[in-house]
Parts: C-alpha cells; sequence; structure tokens
C-alpha cells in the first residue's frame, strides 16, 4: 500500500547557491506545498571553497514537506556526464525509489539536466529569476551571437525584443559584455537550450507587463509555455543570518533616519562606485545601513569609515531585509538597484526609494515603481492572474502519472 509520502506530487529544484534567487524559490516552494500539496526537494550543488552556512540555516527552517540535499562537486574524470548533471542523476535516482517525482525545476546554471528529467519521466522547467521583460533576450541570444560580430556595448543602435522594450546593449548584463568569456558563451548555449524545457516559470505578473505578457503567450517555434508566479517576496524575515548586530543597531536609532543602502546579492559596486558612495555617505551625515557585497566585504574595516562609526554600519554581504524594511520605524528611505523583488519589498512596507538600477530590467523598473503596488496586490491576491498560474501549474504537474 501506497504511503501518504509516496502519493503526493514531488517537485525537485535544482537551484545555485545564490542567496537572493534561493530565497525567491523558497517562496515558491512554500506556496507550492502549503496552497497545492507538494512535497518539495532542493538540491544545491556546492563548489569548492564556498560558504552554504546562510542557504543551510534558511532551508533548515522550512517545513518538514521541504528537504534539500547539498551534494558535493564532481571532479569531472569519474563522470560520463558533466558534473553537475551526474550529481543530479543520482540524488533523483534515490528519490524516485521512494516518492512519486512530477517535475524538476532548474534555474539558468542547469539546464544541463534537462536531458536527467527526460530519462526520469518527469516535466522539465525552467526558473526565471527575474522579469518577463528580460527573458526574450534570453531567448534571442543565439541569434544575436550570430547576427553581431562587435561588443553588444559597441552597438551603435538599440536592440528591439519581441514584446520587450528596445535596449542598448550596453545595458546587457555585465556576463554578456566579453563574448569571448566562458559565462558568456555558457548563456549562448543556454538560449539553445531553452526550446526543451516543458514549461518557463517567470517571477512577474501579467498586469505588470501585459505586453511582454501577449508576446510570450503566442508562443511560437522553440519557446515553452511561460507561465507567471511572481511576485515571489516574502512575508517575514527567512533567517539564515546572525541577524542581531544590524537590528540590534537599528533599535537604537532615530525614527525615519536611516538609509538602508543594498544593491541585492549580485550588485557589486566598482571600487571607485564603492568609494564615491562612501565618501557621499560620510559628507552627508547621514544615518546610514550599507549592505557590501562580494569583493568588497572587508569595507566594514575600511578607514574611510572611521569617520562615520557614529551614525553608519556596514554590514558584510546580507541583512535581513523584510525585518529592515517592514519592523524598524527607524529606516526611513531604501537607495536600490531596483530588483524588481526589493521594489516591491520596499513599496508594500511603504519606504521611500533611491533609485540605482545597475543594468538591464533595472533601469525600466526603475521608472515603473508608481505602478507597482497595486498591480502585485492585485496579481497575488485569491484570484489574481499570478495565482492562477501557479495553479495551472501545479495541476499540470499533478497530471504527471
Amino acid at each position: 500500500m501506497e504511503t501518504t509520502q509516496q502519493k503526493l506530487p514531488h517537485v525537485v529544484f535544482e537551484t545555485s547557491l545564490g542567496m537572493g534567487h534561493l530565497l525567491a524559490v523558497v517562496e515558491l516552494a512554500k506556496r507550492l506545498v502549503h496552497h497545492q500539496g507538494f512535497l518539495v526537494t532542493f538540491i544545491i550543488i556546492t563548489t569548492d571553497g564556498s560558504s552554504i552556512k546562510p542557504q543551510k540555516a534558511v532551508l533548515e527552517a522550512l517545513p518538514s514537506s521541504i528537504s534539500s540535499i547539498f551534494l558535493p562537486p564532481c571532479h569531472g574524470f569519474h563522470c560520463e556526464l558533466p558534473g553537475d548533471v551526474r550529481m543530479t542523476q543520482i540524488a533523483l535516482t534515490v528519490l524516485a525509489e521512494t516518492t512519486r517525482l512530477v517535475a524538476l525545476v532548474v534555474d539558468l546554471f542547469g539546464i544541463d539536466a534537462f536531458d536527467v528529467a527526460k530519462e526520469f519521466g518527469v516535466l522539465s522547467f525552467f526558473c526565471f529569476p527575474t522579469t518577463a521583460m528580460v527573458l526574450p533576450l534570453t531567448f534571442d541570444l543565439r541569434k544575436l551571437d550570430e547576427k553581431f560580430s562587435c561588443e553588444y556595448r559597441d552597438l551603435l543602435e538599440p536592440v528591439k525584443l519581441p514584446g520587450c522594450v528596445s535596449i542598448h546593449g550596453s545595458d546587457f548584463p555585465d556576463h554578456f559584455q566579453d563574448r569571448r568569456n566562458e559565462a558568456y558563451k555558457s548563456f549562448v548555449f543556454s538560449s539553445k537550450r531553452l526550446h526543451v524545457a516543458d514549461g518557463i516559470k517567470v517571477d512577474s505578473f501579467m498586469d505588470l507587463e501585459p505586453s511582454a505578457f501577449e508576446d510570450l503567450k503566442k508562443g511560437g517555434k522553440g519557446k515553452p509555455p511561460v507561465y507567471f508566479v511572481g511576485l515571489l517576496i516574502r512575508s517575514v524575515s527567512d533567517g539564515g543570518v546572525d541577524e542581531s548586530e544590524c537590528l540590534r543597531w537599528l533599535d537604537k536609532q532615530p525614527n525615519g533616519l536611516v538609509l538602508y543602502v543594498s544593491f541585492g546579492s549580485g550588485g557589486t559596486l566598482s571600487n571607485q562606485q564603492l568609494n564615491e558612495l562612501a565618501l557621499g555617505l560620510e559628507m552627508s551625515r547621514q544615518r546610514f545601513l550599507w549592505v557590501v557585497q562580494s569583493p568588497h566585504e572587508t569595507a566594514a574595516n575600511a578607514s574611510y569609515f572611521s569617520k562615520t562609526k557614529e551614525v553608519g554600519l556596514v554590514v558584510p554581504s546580507w541583512a535581513p531585509q523584510i525585518q529592515v524594511l517592514m519592523s524598524h520605524g527607524s529606516t526611513g528611505g531604501f537607495l536600490t538597484h531596483c530588483g524588481l523583488n526589493s521594489i516591491l519589498e520596499s513599496i508594500m512596507h511603504g519606504v521611500p526609494m533611491i533609485a540605482w538600477p545597475l543594468f538591464v530590467e533595472q533601469r525600466v523598473n526603475s521608472k515603473k515603481i508608481k505602478e507597482l503596488k497595486h498591480a502585485a496586490e492585485k496579481a497575488l491576491s485569491k484570484e489574481g492572474s499570478s495565482t492562477k498560474s501557479l495553479a495551472d501549474v501545479a495541476q499540470l504537474w499533478k497530471s504527471q502519472k
């Protein structure tokens, strides 16, 4: 007789170690468990020398219906398949023996695992971590690579993408700016593989990006169905870091006078930008809480902060953003890179923003801030477009035998 665990549909997420992306897919997993009756497992393949303590803390705090597997790096010469794919294959073999696997969901770094999903007879989905506006760029990257021989930043005219605003080549992501780089070649390869997916989940919603939604809904050759399931923002902090220092510091600050400075988990400033921002904060005498990303974590002890110790706190790598924005009256403003989740979190908790977009959709997001709050609340409501779209995906997965 089948146990309850063997009957429940089971979805596996293979995801990278980036904390920002992990928290978004964790939110998606919680919705699948609480609202759709799924089991979820995260497969996280570590890299040599990477710290996984914050990620483990987040995942260990989740309900028992959400489990996680941290796999070691596979050092290739013993593997018939690329290392990460081989490790995914082993993990799925173990899970398939005791549970009803229905889908494998991967991010941009796990597209090779689509073949493994087919091998196990489960659906393969691609989890796109940002707005739908950028998805046409991902679809068309292989065509752009064939069409242009120069670097994209040297293009004289902006690139027009279906269902999307025109984008100047200089605004393409940093990893697209050196076409000889292995990271860029990896993205071109991924662009060629997207058509293999059974579906794509986008962290956005219909009312926010109607033109992109209409274009992607048309589908077409090489374009799997797209499901708008966002926004995947948190209502409470998920932990995973030592939150006490910055929250205790905020407790001691005057009401509404602290500027929160954060550019997301992937928003690294150049040395020149870092120095200019530090000098500006020092000269302003403004109270601030600044999250500084790799490779600049040592800025927390930099000499130019010696004059601001009484009014500012620098935190390396990560801070509990939800609690900073939501729970502290001392936070009076947010200097942000305009990542969509940061914008929505700030809007929904009533914190004014200063926009410092770094690339691609962030520049467009910065111009749409005023439109977002009402549209997001509508999409995430019980009868909203994102709620219905996630239900459609869940029904598709549940129908897998």
